[in-house]
């Protein structure tokens, strides 16, 4: 069985850069989240949908079962706008690729247990994200609740 080491940065500027990424908070999280409360929806932060699955929601609505999760274009290889990194370029290509299955799993897992999964890129134009979110939740509460629910906020 082989032994996962974990990673080392190629120099101190690199692991003092990646020491300083966000884990939440993030510009274009707080532009969605904004542009969501806009909306009138009500939300929860940085939550897990399933609390036996180490997974994080950006934004979850409990009672329409609806998890967002804003992905970043690096981290999780848009198609667009992924860049391969020059250095470390397979270390980061296997982070990416992980991370992306990750990804996927996380999504059946929620469905199967009856969440919707709403995925953003970090390019997205937030008001557009926002937009989605809003049918989604909106959608689910009449389907989950009758249609009296969709007038009720989160």
């Amino acid at each position: 069985m082989a032994v996962e080491r974990p990673a080392v940065a190629s120099s101190a500027g690199v692991r003092k850069s990646m020491r300083a990424n966000k884990g939440r908070d993030t510009k274009p999280e707080l532009a969605l989240r904004r542009a969501v409360h806009a909306l009138g929806l009500r939300y929860r932060v940085s939550t897990r949908p399933l609390a036996e699955l180490r997974r994080t929601a950006d934004l979850t609505f409990t009672r329409a079962k609806v998890a967002v999760f804003l992905d970043g274009c690096f981290w999780h290889g848009c198609p667009e706008h992924h860049t391969k990194s020059a250095t470390n370029a397979a270390f980061w290509a296997e982070k990416v690729r992980r991370n992306r299955e990750r990804d996927r799993e996380t999504d059946r897992l929620l469905a199967e247990a009856g969440w919707s999964v709403i995925r953003i890129w970090e390019h997205e134009a937030p008001d557009d994200g926002a937009a989605r979110v809003e049918r989604a939740v909106r959608g689910r509460r009449v389907e989950v609740a009758g249609p009296r629910a969709s007038r009720s906020p989160e």
